[in-house]
């Protein structure tokens, strides 16, 4: 099974198991309470989701519409209708940020699973696990707002792309690669808005993946439903947001100057995506401008989710971001002006109170019209009846037995740990010296400001764990003898006055673990980075650290943004470099785990680690594609033409892989999929002599699509997951074109000196064209290629 899919099979069953385990402990306040205020049009749950959201709206003063504009939407006693926190956030796991999660405030729940951060589980390139995390977290979160400790809209994920590595924000990212963070938004919405249940339950539906590929909230019927939402997700950040506080620049003032081209085919895909493959119901607006207008103010961007992708849900700004328009920006005029401005381009609600108290003065001034405040109320109260607000007790609805007992559950533990494990990340292992034989290790130290702080491996966005541990605890459960070392005062690490007790630790023990890296006082919201390595003196403390020890050190590195670690890459006194990132409250057993060969390790990283001399390059330039001439190297590993220190997909195993491609074609003609219009253009055109189509010129794309069969070979003596990634270069007469991009993952378990065949499936029209300088969608004709590992396919795209 792939994906280590027997493991999240029978998780996946257990959690479908866990739910009749547990009974709400009180309320939450819900509109349509009987007998008073159940008799309105809108509480009634025969009529379409659509006749009740204008019932609702008619039954509004225009002082209540405008209280309806903020996330903390007020409430309106007459109608029953109690207030509503629109605002919560479950990025990897029920957070504290947003005020409409709370876990403080005397209820049942005071802890939530907390998974690793998305940038390390999404080094594990696993859909399945990425929907199982999304579907344990909407359990949770649904448990919580059963007891009123939580909403039903939740502002995640983070889908923007990790285009520069100092992004402080870059760790709540799938990463750089568009069809990475696109799979990712994908499936982690699908699990969370509640894809896998059925009349109370969850479903599994199996498949080439054994399990469900299609998972769809299913009405009473059985048939597919979508407008039914177990939980509201939201895709964030829209568009092209990527900068939080670089020099002079703040995301708050910052305009992002961004290609057609870039726009089509870098920024845009992973909320393209979110919307009409994941079916989100929220998108947010940015802080920034985006080619000289603000993002909440982009109708076209806005509309164009509506009007092409098919998006049905609300928009909200990121939170104050109708008050940069007029503040920061100086877009607008006046207040009046950029609320007008924003409502007008689409978005429905504003996070804060700008909008609350200068909608009202819009709209006497004449610039905000009450038809545009209705569009943008029937907007959210769709949502919020698909939600099943308005359908009375929640503790009578679909999910009303989910609570408290379903909160860090052991198969959500076990579901964090798995993530954990296959999110870390084996950079070096000279001499396979990992893993380690726990027999032959009579003692152990472990070094450095990170090693013994359990609260430092969540990242940002992170809630209260269940049950949280340190390294030094993790690996203290594996040897007896462990010693630590603090090595530094704090990450910053500004002082060397801690290194001679490291030093003297470390000459003492039998093997030394070093952790370095990141943490939030180096890389969060609203804080960027000004350098790629090793914060403060953390450098010389490895080095000195390696230098004494009696065996070479394992190298352990924290932190979500890449890190120039040349130094240690080419040290032979450090024998091993893992990656681990924020691997969540799992993550000191998973490390441990990794280190004694418990666990093969199998994650590959899904960002460029660039070099130390990439920060000569302005964090502010948004081009994608290299630019000799200036000497702009481009950016991620689809453009970048400089060095790097590791690569995309990097990542090592315990055990060694060989590929065989069993089937694959060998061309591919067009002339079956262009419309009989587009055959006349092109033989008036001289046909052979063109060098591409027009993907909008294709009318079956569907009938190109094929598979790309493989045979991947454990060659080694462990078991383990392994991450198959196949690549694709275009021809290269292509100015533009990028120098291989990803076509298809998948993450397969192998067994030592066996072979396993799986399939990529290639769908053309989507993995092998590319965009323009205008911005459109092209399949170049030619020669083409496929690589997997060292292997390479060629084929030939043609018309006839």
């Amino acid at each position: 099974m792939v994906a280590s899919g027997r493991c999240l099979f029978f998780l996946l069953l257990f959690l479908s198991f866990s739910l009749s385990n547990s009974k709400p402990v009180e309320n939450p306040q819900f509109p349509c309470k009987p007998p008073t205020h159940n008799t309105y049009s809108f509480c009634n749950k025969s009529l379409p989701i659509t006749r009740r959201a204008q019932s609702l709206i008619s039954h509004l003063t225009l002082q209540e519409k405008i209280q309806q504009l903020s996330d903390n939407a007020s409430g309106i006693p007459r109608l029953g209708i109690p207030h509503y926190e629109w605002w919560s956030e479950s990025l990897h796991g029920i957070s504290i940020n947003g005020p409409g999660v709370s876990f403080k405030n005397g209820g049942p729940v005071t802890s939530a699973t907390g998974f690793p951060q998305v940038i390390v589980s999404a080094a594990s390139f696993n859909r399945t696990l990425w929907f199982l995390i999304g579907s344990a977290i909407a359990i949770e979160a649904r448990a919580m707002y059963n007891v009123g400790q939580a909403g039903l809209t939740f502002w995640a994920p983070n889908i923007n792309i990790f285009r520069d590595p100092r992004w402080g924000r870059g760790q709540e990212t799938p990463g750089e690669d568009p069809m990475v963070a696109s799979a990712y938004a994908i499936e982690f919405v699908k699990g969370f808005q509640g894809g896998h249940w059925k009349n109370g339950t969850e479903t599994e539906s199996t498949g080439r993946h054994g399990i469900g590929q299609k998972r769809v909230l299913l009405g009473e019927d059985g048939e597919i439903n979508d407008d039914k939402l177990m939980l509201s997700a939201c895709c964030k950040h829209s568009t092209a947001y990527d900068l939080e506080k670089w020099g002079n620049f703040s995301r708050y003032s910052f305009n992002a100057v961004v290609t057609e081209q870039d726009m089509e085919d870098t920024y845009q895909p992973p909320f393209r995506s979110c919307i009409q493959k994941g079916k989100a119901s929220c998108l947010m607006c940015s802080y920034n401008e985006v080619n000289g207008v603000p993002a909440c103010a982009r109708e076209d961007l806005l509309q164009k989710t509506r009007t092409e992708w098919g998006f049905k849900g609300y928009i909200t700004s990121d939170c104050d971001a109708v008050a940069t328009i007029f503040e920061y920006q100086n877009y607008s005029k006046s207040p009046e002006d950029a609320v007008a401005i924003a409502l007008k381009a689409g978005m429905d609600i504003n996070c804060g109170t700008y909008v609350l108290r200068n909608a009202q003065s819009a709209v006497e001034k004449g610039k905000l019209q009450e038809e545009d405040i209705d569009q943008a109320l029937h907007n959210l109260f769709s949502v919020q009846l698909r939600l099943g607000l308005f359908d009375g007790d929640p503790r009578k609805g679909q999910f009303g037995q989910l609570g408290p007992k379903n909160v860090c559950t052991k198969e959500h533990k076990t579901l964090a740990l798995e993530a954990a494990r296959q999110g870390i990340v084996l950079l070096k292992n000279d001499k396979k010296f990992l893993p380690l034989n726990k027999k032959d290790v009579s003692s152990l130290a472990i070094i450095g400001p990170l090693a013994n702080k359990a609260n430092s491996l969540g990242g940002d966005y992170a809630g209260y764990p269940c049950d949280p541990q340190s390294l030094f605890e993790g690996l203290k459960a594996y040897v007896k003898k462990t010693s630590y070392a603090i090595g530094c005062l704090d990450v910053a690490c500004v002082s060397d006055t801690q290194f001679h007790k490291a030093i003297i630790v470390a000459k003492r023990a039998g093997f030394v673990i070093v952790v370095a890296g990141l943490d939030l006082s180096q890389e969060t919201e609203d804080h960027d980075r000004v350098s790629l390595l090793l914060p403060g003196k953390q450098m010389s403390l490895v080095s000195s650290v390696a230098a004494a020890s009696k065996k070479p050190v394992i190298l352990v590195l924290t932190g979500g943004g890449p890190l120039d670690v040349s130094f240690a890459k080419g040290d032979p006194r450090i024998a091993s470099i893992l990656w681990i990132g924020y691997p969540g409250e799992a993550g000191a057993n998973a490390l441990a785990e990794i280190i004694f060969g418990e666990y093969n390790p199998g994650g590959r990283l899904p960002v460029t680690w660039y070099p130390e001399s990439f920060t000569e390059v302005s964090m502010t330039d948004m081009n994608m594609r290299p630019n000799p001439s200036r000497g702009y190297p481009g950016r991620t590993y689809r453009f970048y033409t400089g060095n790097r220190v590791y690569g995309f997909g990097g990542g090592l195993s315990y055990t060694n892989f060989t590929y065989k491609i069993l089937s694959a074609p060998s061309k591919l003609s067009l002339s079956g999929s262009l419309s009989s219009n587009s055959r006349k253009r092109i033989l008036q055109q001289g046909g052979e002599r063109l060098s591409y189509i027009n993907i909008n010129e294709i009318t079956s794309c569907d009938s190109l699509r094929f598979y790309m069969q493989i045979l991947v070979e454990n060659v080694g003596n462990m078991d383990g997951g392994h991450v198959v990634m196949l690549f694709s270069r275009v021809p290269t007469v292509f100015r533009g074109a990028p120098e291989k991009q990803l076509v298809g993952f998948d993450r397969v378990h192998t067994i030592s000196h066996r072979s396993t065949e799986m399939s990529i499936l290639v769908d053309p029209c989507e993995h092998l064209s590319v965009a323009n300088e205008q911005g459109k969608k092209i399949m170049l004709l030619g020669g083409h290629i496929l690589m997997l590992g060292d292997l390479e396919h060629f084929f030939t795209i043609q018309i006839y």
